[in-house]
């Protein structure tokens, strides 16, 4: 069989480069092993932060009586159906991809893909023939083989929301955005939480300040061992973690160890290109191309940006390169940003700080545990990092801990992608009172460690005083 264009994998990566693919031809092939869906909608980002909502709102009752606000201590958590509304949030985001292969027909092939040359793939016993491969095939949880033996005892974000129960006591190994999302919003819920990470950080922040700031936040909700492995053993009917500073007898284990790229048995030793211990292929960023040929390899599976909108990009990049008669040019890559929803919120945007050398940086700070509109709300807590480069004052990145970061974070970014100076941002608009002018607080704080160029009569203005407005 020859087809013109083949897509390996119907995740988020995989419907991006399918949409644009048929703009181009008809002439493809969709082959997906599994189910029809993205991680995102399915196991990952969606339902995740549908059980962070609830928790959260749970999680306010604890203002009430400072509010004035009576009969909080009469709510209670009833974790079957706080499951059951995840999963039907979560039902409703897979239905459109759910239904490609109905809409596709004979275009969409459920069974496994395996390369058998650059041009060449197989399916199910069938050779296709394509000018074109794109691969998509995802990835999946990692979890240590020795842990197997534990059964079901052993969670993962796939099965964590398909329980119609959780047990009183988790142990969450793996603190990196997502053991952190979960095992916060978990102790929230009322259930005893103990977290466990190889490494002395959380969520991936790079920032050491902000790192300091976002523990013990952290660690008024749930117990931390860090900076020493997980070890698990039998305890009687628990399984016993010991880990840095001690250990934790649960009764079921999160491992929230970060994904694998599934990329064994993919056949990319026929490809006739160097791999890397791990198997794993050079891949061109800016086209998402392994070596010369017309394959190319995104999202998840190549462990570059696995985060959803990064994986559309590269859907769409690939894509262009991939359909006949398309485009035929590198891409930028968009503004470097994550986001951590947990509480508060952490954010990274734009460089890292350990990229930018000290001589080069200068960098201002807000404190939210003082910013008056955060003080309203009663999550007042955390600090906005900002660094900008230290002739010039462009902004370069930002780091942060602070209640709903995601927004903030979006506001930098689209400064970063613009090459906007420090002056410039705190010229344009804040109004009063938003949690917004933290951002304000922040950048006039690095309007004093910058040559006054001039550009910003505002920026200028001196303290007054007055706590909302400085």
């Amino acid at each position: 069989m020859n087809v013109d264009t083949v897509i390996v994998g119907a995740g988020t990566a995989g419907l991006s480069a399918l949409r644009e693919v048929r703009r181009y031809t008809d002439d493809f092939l969709v082959v997906n092993n599994g189910h029809w869906g993205t991680t995102c909608a399915a196991v990952g980002c969606m339902p995740s932060k549908a059980l962070i909502e609830v928790a959260n709102a749970f999680h306010h009752r604890k203002l009430f009586q400072q509010f004035g606000l009576r009969g909080a201590d009469a709510l209670r958590v009833d974790i079957p159906a706080v499951l059951a509304h995840v999963r039907k949030l979560r039902d409703g985001f897979v239905k459109g991809p759910e239904s490609v292969p109905e809409e596709l027909g004979k275009r969409a092939v459920q069974g496994f893909a395996r390369l058998s040359g650059p041009g060449c793939i197989e399916v199910n016993g069938n050779r296709i023939h394509a000018r074109s491969i794109i691969l998509a095939p995802g990835s999946r949880p990692v979890v240590p083989e020795s842990w197997l033996a534990f059964g079901d005892r052993i969670l993962t974000t796939d099965s964590l929301f398909e329980k119609n129960d959780l047990p009183q006591r988790i142990a969450v190994v793996g603190m990196g955005a997502i053991g952190v999302e979960i095992a916060q919003a978990l102790a929230r819920l009322g259930i005893t939480v103990a977290a466990f990470d190889n490494s002395d950080r959380l969520a991936g922040i790079g920032d050491d300040e902000v790192l300091a700031a976002f523990r013990p936040l952290l660690e008024r909700e749930l117990t931390l061992h860090l900076g020493g492995s997980a070890d698990l053993e039998q305890a009687g009917d628990r399984i016993r973690v010991s880990g840095a500073g001690g250990g934790f007898e649960a009764d079921a284990v999160l491992a929230a160890m970060g994904r694998r790229p599934n990329i064994d048995g993919l056949g990319l030793e026929t490809l006739g290109v160097p791999l890397s211990d791990k198997g794993m292929p050079q891949v061109d960023p800016t086209t998402l191309r392994i070596g010369g040929l017309q394959v190319f390899l995104v999202g998840d599976a190549n462990a570059d940006r696995p985060l959803l909108h990064e994986a559309a990009d590269e859907g769409y990049i690939a894509s262009q390169f991939a359909a006949p008669g398309a485009d035929r040019h590198g891409f930028c890559r968009r503004t470097p940003m994550s986001v951590v929803f947990s509480s508060p919120q952490v954010a990274h945007v734009g460089q890292a700080v350990s990229d930018i050398s000290d001589q080069h940086r200068v960098t201002g700070s807000a404190d939210f545990s003082r910013q008056g509109r955060v003080r309203i709300t009663g999550m007042a807590a955390g600090v906005l990092r900002i660094h900008a480069d230290a002739q010039n004052g462009k902004l370069l990145g930002a780091d942060m801990c602070i209640p709903d970061a995601e927004h903030l974070a979006h506001l930098l970014a689209l400064a970063i992608e613009q090459n906007m100076t420090v002056q410039q941002m705190l010229a344009m608009p804040f109004y009063h009172p938003v949690m917004e002018e933290g951002l304000r607080s922040a950048l006039r704080d690095l309007t004093k460690q910058l040559p006054d160029k001039g550009l910003s009569d505002l920026s200028r203005c001196p303290e007054i005083g007055h706590e909302a407005l400085d």
